[in-house]
């Protein structure tokens, strides 16, 4: 039986809140956590002062682009298809902004963790990037979920929608692309600077922070690589999320079920990421890599078993789709996320064979830079 799609989205809506509700609870337990002594506070001061005033500086300047963009947008469109363009771009800066605020919090509380011991600093550093994880997603799913749920209340037509929904998602990408961008230019150039001046000039040891522009370093992988990450994970996500349901729109015209079928997916699949961080704890091997492992088989185990019953109660198991020539069941859809994750697995297999120092691609380079030659 196929449920009410207002009853799917409700429940799509309710993981996404679920979402937020546990970044909420482990962003506490974050800060719970000690900060270190006097010396590392001072630091770690140093560099959340800096990522503020960048981060600050920066998205005044997105701001005054995004509101030109806004104007244009309802100028061209409609005022629905800007208030899309809003909530996406409002969002993914938020996102942003959330995640720097993270990142700074915890780098200096995994770095205390880290000197007790090693599955101390895997649980601070791991929780912390959950946080994030969690936060971003929940929020890209609510903002389409309950946008997209305001839409039909007001019996808006379905294109309206589309280009509505297509808006949001240019929304958040306009956000990301000056976070991820602008964060990663300013981090190489302060970089490169602390190497040239400190190094070879002041003869000051490499990251050392008595050196100004190591403190720039840090502050530029704070709003590149974690805030940047956080807004460009909220535009890779909503995209997503968005680009399926266009898809939908077009190929099944009027069946909210197809639509809505991307929205449960993500929705599931949240709840069993967040059963999955439970399972990340260090073995008696202290692998790294293994405890993740561990987080991401239980995540992907859980997923397949609920995509079955999502695909059941949504689009139908048995249900027959056609477009144009071509025929499909909602079996062989479930059958198409069992894929992706078997894909998403080799992908970290693959990723940490080339990457990870017990490999032989890592442990050549290593060995062919003593003497700078290739070893075959």
């Amino acid at each position: 039986m196929l449920l009410d799609p207002s009853f799917v989205l409700n429940l799509v809506i309710l993981s996404g809140i679920l979402s937020i509700v546990f970044a909420f609870v482990t962003g506490k337990q974050i800060l719970s956590a000690s900060s270190g002594n006097a010396r590392m506070q001072e630091i770690a001061g140093a560099i959340q002062i800096g990522a503020r005033a960048y981060l600050n500086r920066q998205y005044k300047t997105i701001a005054i682009v995004g509101v030109v963009v806004l104007i244009a947008v309802i100028y061209l469109f409609s005022a629905w298809v800007g208030l899309g363009y809003f909530i996406g771009a409002f969002l993914s800066g938020i996102a942003g902004y959330a995640g720097m605020l993270i990142s700074v919090q915890a780098n200096v509380r995994t770095a205390e963790a880290s000197r007790k011991s090693l599955a101390e600093g895997l649980r601070i550093s791991f929780k912390s990037g959950a946080l994030t994880g969690m936060l971003v997603a929940g929020l890209a799913l609510l903002a389409i979920a309950v946008y997209y749920l305001i839409l039909l209340e007001l019996k808006i037509n379905e294109r309206e929608i589309s280009n509505a929904l297509v808006a949001l998602g240019f929304g958040a990408s306009l956000i990301s692309i000056f976070a991820r961008l602008g964060g990663g230019i300013f981090t190489k150039g302060a970089d490169v600077g602390a190497d040239l001046v400190g190094k070879v000039e002041a003869g000051i040891p490499e990251d050392d922070p008595r050196n100004p522009a190591v403190i720039a370093d840090n502050v530029g992988d704070n709003v590149g690589d974690c805030a940047g990450m956080a807004a460009d994970l909220f535009e890779t996500y909503a995209v997503t999320i968005v680009a399926t349901m266009v898809l939908a729109s077009i190929f099944f015209s009027g069946n909210l079920n197809m639509l809505i079928y991307p929205l449960a997916i993500a929705g599931s699949c949240l709840i069993t990421s967040i059963i999955g961080t439970y399972f990340v704890r260090l073995g008696a091997k202290k692998s790294i890599m293994g405890a993740l492992y561990k987080g991401f088989i239980v995540s992907a185990v859980l997923s397949l078993a609920i995509l079955y019953p999502v695909t059941e109660h949504v689009v139908g198991l048995t249900k027959v789709y056609k477009v144009g020539a071509i025929s499909f069941t909602g079996l062989k859809l479930y059958y198409c996320g069992v894929i992706g994750l078997v894909i998403t697995g080799l992908l970290i297999w693959v990723t940490e064979y080339y990457t990870s120092t017990a490999y032989n691609p890592v442990k050549s380079i290593a060995k062919s830079s003593t003497t700078g030659r290739r070893l075959r």
